[in-house]
C-alpha cells in the first residue's frame, strides 16, 4: 500500500450488493482501500458480534492499492478484523454502505451500517455511513458519486472529534435534483411493529415482523425533514448513550 488514505470499506448488505460496489469505486479514487465484507446480508444485525462461531475471512481480490476480503461476520466483527488482523495499519477512514435503504432516525439503532460507524468511533477512527433512500436489490445510485466524494474528503482533511461518526442519507433519484446537504439532528420518529400470525405447512403457528414507520416529530431541523424536501442528511452521532440532561436530577439519599 502507498502513503495514499487507507480507507476500510464495508456494509450490512453483503459483498454482492451493488450499494458497496459503487462506495468501493468512490473510494478507490480517494485512497488505498480494503474491503472487509459479508458473505450475507447482515441488515438489522445493529452491534452483533460473532463469539460461538470462528471468524473465517478470505482474500479475494488482491491488487495496487486495493484488498477485498469476505467474511462469515457482522459489520462489527469486519470493523474488528480489519483494526486487529487485516490491515497492515490503522486505517484514515471507515466507510460502510452505501445501505439499500434508510438509515435515518430510529433506524440507526437496528442498523449494522450504522453499528460499524459506531464501532470505528470507538477507537477514535473517523468513520462515515452512507445509505439511500431506496429499499430495492436494484437500486439506482447514479446520482451520489459528486456527493459522497465532497462529505468523505471533508472528514479526510478535517477529521472528526473523539467518538463521533456521521449517519449520511441520501434521498432516492427523483426528477428533482438533490438540493444540498444539511448537518441536523436525528428525528424523533420509530416503528410501530406489527406481528402477523401464520401457519406454516405443518399447522405450526409462526410470526412474521411487519410494522409501520411514524413520525411525529414536527422539528424543521431534522434528518426526516430535510430528506422530505430533497436534501441529503448528515447526523453526527455517538456511542456515549447517557443522559447527562438527567444526571444531576435523579438522585439517591
Amino acid at each position: 500500500m502507498s502513503k495514499k488514505p487507507l480507507i476500510l470499506v464495508t456494509n450490512d448488505d453483503g459483498v454482492t450488493a451493488p450499494g458497496l460496489r459503487k462506495l468501493i469505486d468512490i473510494m478507490r479514487n480517494l485512497g488505498d482501500v480494503v474491503v472487509i465484507a459479508s458473505e450475507t446480508a447482515m441488515s438489522g444485525m445493529a452491534h452483533a458480534v460473532t463469539i460461538r462461531t470462528p471468524l473465517m475471512p478470505r482474500l479475494i481480490k488482491e491488487e495496487a492499492g486495493y484488498k477485498e476480503f469476505v467474511t462469515n461476520g457482522t459489520p462489527t466483527d469486519n470493523v474488528k478484523l480489519g483494526k486487529h488482523r487485516l490491515l497492515n495499519r490503522t486505517p484514515d477512514l471507515v466507510v460502510s454502505g452505501i445501505n439499500h435503504g434508510s438509515n435515518a432516525s430510529i433506524n440507526i439503532i437496528y442498523s449494522g451500517t450504522m453499528a460499524a460507524v459506531l464501532e470505528a468511533a470507538i477507537d477514535g477512527i473517523p468513520a462515515i455511513g452512507f445509505s439511500l433512500m431506496d429499499y430495492m436489490p436494484d437500486a439506482d445510485f447514479s446520482h451520489v458519486d459528486d456527493w459522497i466524494v465532497k462529505i468523505t474528503e471533508k472528514v479526510l482533511d478535517e477529521g472528526l472529534p473523539e467518538g463521533v461518526g456521521l449517519n449520511v442519507n441520501i434521498p432516492g433519484i427523483s426528477d428533482e435534483p438533490i438540493k444540498g446537504i444539511k448537518v441536523v439532528k436525528q428525528a424523533k420518529a420509530r416503528w410501530v411493529e406489527e406481528f402477523e400470525e401464520r401457519k406454516d405447512p405443518y399447522g405450526r403457528t409462526y410470526y412474521w415482523l411487519g410494522g409501520h414507520f411514524v413520525n411525529g416529530d414536527h422539528r424543521t431541523e431534522t434528518d426526516e425533514k430535510v430528506l422530505a424536501d430533497n436534501y441529503i442528511s448528515v447526523v453526527p452521532v455517538k456511542f456515549d448513550f447517557t443522559a447527562h440532561e438527567y444526571l444531576n436530577s435523579f438522585k439517591f439519599d
